[in-house]
């Protein structure tokens, strides 16, 4: 049987893909590898389709690669529920599409030797089968290498993105720590505040006034009010004594 599946991808991408047997196995539609399976030879189980039934295969599967634009699959594998076997032998050749995107051309070419429940089935019905089944695993390789670009091990990697909580957090604006050049005692007034917060409640810390170095500065007081209060005492005094001698006065005339 001859087919050509189409994957929009570059030549190098794909056939750098078809020389996984693990990605290979896995992209085959209705394939289930085992949970032990050896990535160079996976193994598992298929279940292909002809018709109107359904065969389970339990089986292993090996790829090669021959040159630089040729991939050989060999596949064997016995019936689940029978005595039918099957073996396949695959030849696919990589090609750019002739469309300028860049994509790749599968032209696959290959044989199936079977007995059991395979061999009964029509030409017609098995060459259907062989072709959905590439059409499928086009299009899961497709999907596979979106998700898993191929490995380039001359590109650079680029550099990873940071995220939001990799991002260096700035000291607070209200850490005692932030400003020693300013002030040499920020030091000791920063372990006085800590020592005085120890055993204190989330909801005091909050509203206690602030202390030391961060106090709020008083007002500086009025020279007006200093001023008159310097002179008032005096002026007090000199009344008081005016009004003794007044007094004293009023009583001799009487």
């Amino acid at each position: 049987m001859e087919h050509e599946v189409y994957v929009p991808f570059p030549v190098e991408a794909v056939r750098q893909a078809l020389t996984e047997p693990e990605r290979v196995a896995r992209c085959i539609p209705g394939c289930q590898l085992d949970a032990d399976a050896d990535p160079g030879t996976p193994g598992g189980r298929l279940r292909l389709r002809i018709g109107s039934s359904t065969i389970t295969y339990r089986g292993t599967l090996t790829v090669a690669a021959r040159g630089t634009d040729t991939v050989t699959v060999e596949a064997s594998g016995i019936e689940s529920r029978g005595d039918g076997s099957a073996e396949l032998s695959l030849t696919v050749r990589l090609a750019t599409a002739p469309d300028d995107t860049g994509a790749t051309v599968l032209s696959c070419t290959g044989t199936v030797t079977s007995t059991g429940r395979l061999a009964e089935a029509t030409d017609q019905a098995a060459e259907s089968a062989g072709r959905r089944v590439l059409d499928r695993f086009a299009a899961n390789l497709a999907a596979d290498l979106t998700d898993n670009p191929a490995d380039e091990p001359d590109a650079e990697a680029p550099p990873a993105a940071q995220g939001v909580f990799d991002a260096e957090v700035p000291p607070p604006s209200l850490d005692p720590l932030a400003d020693d050049d300013q002030d040499d005692a920020a030091p000791a007034e920063a372990a006085h505040a800590r020592r005085t917060m120890i055993g204190r409640s989330a909801e005091e810390v909050d509203h206690a006034p602030p202390r030391g170095r961060y106090a709020p500065v008083p007002a500086p007081q009025s020279a007006t009010t200093s001023a008159t209060l310097r002179w008032a005492a005096p002026a007090a005094a000199l009344a008081l004594a005016s009004a003794v001698v007044v007094g004293r006065v009023l009583r001799r005339r009487r």
